[in-house]
């Protein structure tokens, strides 16, 4: 089935190339068909991407549009090799994010754990996964900067840095709307106006709202569907220009994302694992319907912010620039998804039936944060030198609570029927809550020389970012025993009272890069860099436990290089680096058992240590971008990925064997990292009449990868693997758009598109576990979507 997908696609590849005309593929050098510079900020200042020694993976608006992104959750297909997007576990509320397999966070609902990879909007650092997956607004480009960016950028970009650039206003009119419909009930809106220049002030107004349908339904009346998406959102953006030298930006934005979890569908019965309920019945093809129907919500993520932007043209080679932010973000997360692999809904001794017997486990956690930030920069430029210096000063707040608990009822002894649970779900026992509070200090600057031998070929950049964090923060309450502040040590409740965490970390991340042009049109390089992710405490773990931060040291050479006429541009870059101190999560449930029969308690939560492992870890990897106009008409694109993680043995905290805690090392697996990754596509565009026709398609491919660190089960004495851990299925996913752009529609145009994503409904389990008790479970990735849309442009 696979392979007829891959043959579909290659002849959707294959007629488009055939379809442009020949004669511009035969008069191109007459036609002087050539690429479109493409310009990038990752060195705090707009430089041609093919002059910036660093690997960069650009995604412009028009493919952000191709591809029908709305919001960083879309990009989990692969369209970016080396980066890879995923729900934590199986609520898109919170985004797993990591860049050639570094700053994996695998719980992203911890309050004093960081990212790896650093998220910028418009230069402003997102601090936490939650509210990364709202919708995106008006994106002018996605910049993915790969390997540690630890000098320009700072804290926690070990992995990378991910920029997403909006438009700016205009300051004359201008209309964009955009209205669409598709299956699974889904809708799209989007409106952009720029307002005249009025006062040397220029306002621009953003609005979008995207929704879709849960493509698994669920069977329990008045419950959510899972798999549904509702977001909206809206930005003011005003630029004032009092002086040609001077211009302050500002922006305000609100974004609402509700989406209900995704459903963890039973694959397959484990040999000698308990019985599941008659209804609880397993498949490993995509199901539409959930076997087990559930209470279940929406969950709801409102985040908002401010950010002034100051820039100074000072004199002609000099600019001051300040960045100034506050946001806020409030995330609950209503999942019950895992019902299928809940304890209820499997026949545990001492239970001989399923009459009266609880089963779903809705973990409902709620989250808020608030971050304050502010950075100063001084941008130099003579003959012969560019440089860059300052300062970042980033403060946030942060804030969780999280319980779990059975919602639903079997009313028959076999396990079919069921109804849910009439209690007050805010009134359940709260398992954990924490707060910390994070502020981090940094300086920096980075130079670029260039000497006056080889021509001016020779680039030599050296710098530097001393940085400072410091957190505290402390456990509110455990298993539903609440602490007072300053009762560390204390027995309260049965418990002790963890203590609190109140930690600090100096680090210098340096940088050195010597770049040659070997040609006009080549340039080579070789970089080294380093970036770390702080540290902290586990706001799961029953101890508070901390966690020292995790480092980067990474040397990348690379080549980038244009030919024909700059028709074709090819950016190629191999790296080798170090992994240091990697922070593992280690998961077990704490289950609570009735004290007299010993019975199995419905009530239960995860509980989990991060661990740094020991020894160095290892980084190997290459990539490739490639980009070719075929004809005037048609572009090819592509990309391709090798990412190699090599993690120290470790010793599992939980793992035992035999009844026997297993204390010797065992072997880790790098989650979410796809070894081999890789993404085509084929933009064609030709006059139609007055109009033009415009089609594109994609196809990504990515290999399976680890959803846990560890195998299942191993012998304590030889350290074999006795129950292997399930990688998850590989992908292989097309996307295509075909457009009549250019329609006149008086003092307009319009534009009529019909998109799909998924266009060959691959299946596959991106994220795959198995539990010896119940057997293998998994999420599998989204079906076909398709749709109409309608955009007029004044």
């Amino acid at each position: 089935m696979r392979m007829t997908k891959y043959l579909a696609a290659t002849s959707l590849l294959a007629i488009m190339i055939a379809g442009a005309n020949p004669a511009s593929a035969a008069e191109a050098d007459d036609q002087n068909v050539s690429l479109e510079e493409v310009i990038v900020t990752a060195q705090k200042r707009s430089e041609n991407l093919q002059d910036t020694p660093i690997a960069i993976s650009v995604m412009s608006a028009a493919a952000v549009e191709d591809r029908h992104v709305y919001s960083l959750v879309d990009l989990g297909d692969g369209a970016i090799p080396s980066l890879k997007v995923a729900p934590f576990f199986s609520r898109p509320g919170a985004l797993i994010m990591n860049i050639r397999g570094i700053g994996v966070l695998s719980d992203s609902n911890q309050p004093a754990r960081d990212q790896g990879v650093g998220v910028y909007v418009d230069g402003v650092y997102m601090g936490r996964p939650q509210g990364l997956g709202v919708a995106m607004y008006d994106v002018e480009s996605i910049e993915v900067l790969k390997g540690p960016q630890g000098t320009l950028f700072g804290r926690n970009t070990e992995g990378g840095a991910v920029s997403i650039i909006t438009r700016k206003p205009k300051g004359e009119f201008g209309l964009m709307a955009k209205g669409g419909v598709g299956n699974y009930g889904s809708y799209t809106g989007e409106l952009h106006v720029d307002l005249p220049k009025f006062s040397g002030v220029s306002i621009k107004v953003d609005g979008i709202l995207t929704s879709r349908d849960g493509w698994v339904s669920n069977p329990r009346p008045q419950a959510e569907d899972f798999g549904g998406v509702a977001k909206r959102a809206m930005r003011i953006r005003t630029l004032w220009e009092p002086t040609s030298h001077l211009t302050f930006d500002y922006a305000y934005d609100n974004a609402y994302d509700a989406t209900t979890t995704l459903y963890q569908q039973f694959l397959e019965r484990y040999p000698g694992s308990f019985a599941p309920s008659a209804g609880n019945t397993f498949s490993t093809k995509r199901i539409d319907t959930a076997t087990l129907g559930v209470a279940q919500l929406e969950s709801i993520g409102i985040t908002s912010g401010h950010r002034l932007t100051a820039d100074w043209e000072i004199s002609e080679g000099l600019r001051f620039k300040s960045i100034s932010s506050y946001r806020d973000l409030k995330q609950d997360q209503w999942d019950n998804g895992s019902a299928s692999q809940s304890a209820g809904a499997f026949l545990i001794p001492p239970a001989t039936t399923f009459l009266n017997r609880d089963y779903g486990r809705f973990s409902l956690a709620l989250f808020t944060q608030d971050q304050l930030s502010q950075e100063f920069q001084l941008i130099g430029e003579t003959e012969r030198l560019k440089w860059v210096a300052g300062a970042l000063y980033y403060r946030e707040h942060v804030t969780d609570n999280a319980r779990a608990f059975a919602t639903d009822t079997f009313t028959d002894a076999t396990g079919v029927a069921g109804v849910s649970r009439a209690i007050d779900y805010l009134a359940q026992r709260i398992d954990r809550a924490s707060e910390v509070t994070t502020k981090s200090m940094g300086v920096f600057g980075q130079a670029t020389y260039t000497p006056p031998i080889f021509d001016d070929a020779l680039h030599v950049t050296i710098g530097g970012r001393w940085t400072k964090d410091e957190k505290n923060g402390r456990m509110l309450t455990v298993n539903g025993v609440n602490f007072p502040a300053g009762s560390q040590g204390q027995v309260i409740g049965g418990l002790l009272s963890p203590p609190p965490m109140s930690s600090s970390w100096d680090r210098f991340d340096p940088i050195v890069n010597f770049a040659y042009d070997v040609s006009d049109d080549l340039m080579v390089y070789a970089r080294y860099s380093t970036g770390y992710k702080s540290g902290g405490a586990n706001s799961r773990s029953l101890r508070y436990q901390p966690f020292d931060p995790e480092t980067v040291a990474m040397t990348e050479v690379g080549a980038k290089v244009e030919f024909l006429d700059r028709r074709g541009r090819l950016n190629i870059a191999a790296y080798d680096g170090k992994y240091e101190d990697i922070q593992l999560d280690f998961f077990a449930q704490y289950v609570q058992t009735d004290p007299v029969t010993g019975a199995l308690l419905q009530t239960q939560r995860t509980t989990s240590e991060t661990i740094n492992a020991p020894g160095t870890g290892k980084l190997q990897g290459v990539e490739v971008d490639f980009t070719f106009a075929v004809t005037e008409e048609l572009t090819l694109s592509a990309g391709y990925a090798y990412n190699k993680v090599d993690i120290p043995a470790t010793v599992n905290p939980f793992r035992q064997a035999n009844g026997q805690f297993i204390t010797v090392p065992v072997p880790i697996y790098q989650v979410y990292t796809p070894e081999t990754s890789g993404s085509v596509a084929l933009d064609y565009e030709r006059p139609f009449g007055e109009m033009s026709l415009v089609a594109h398609i994609d196809a990504n491919y990515s290999d399976g990868y680890y959803a846990n660190y560890t195998d299942v089960a191993y012998d304590p004495v030889t350290r074999a693997v006795t129950i292997k851990q399930p990688k998850g299925d590989s992908s292989f996913i097309v996307n295509a758009r075909i457009s009549l752009a250019d329609i006149d529609v008086g003092g307009g145009n319009a534009t009529v598109s019909i998109w799909s994503r998924n266009l060959f409904d691959d299946q596959h389990v991106f994220v795959k576990f198995l539990d010896p008790r119940f057997g293998t479970a998994g999420f599998f990735n989204e079906p076909r979507t398709f749709g109409i849309e309608l955009s007029v442009k004044m």
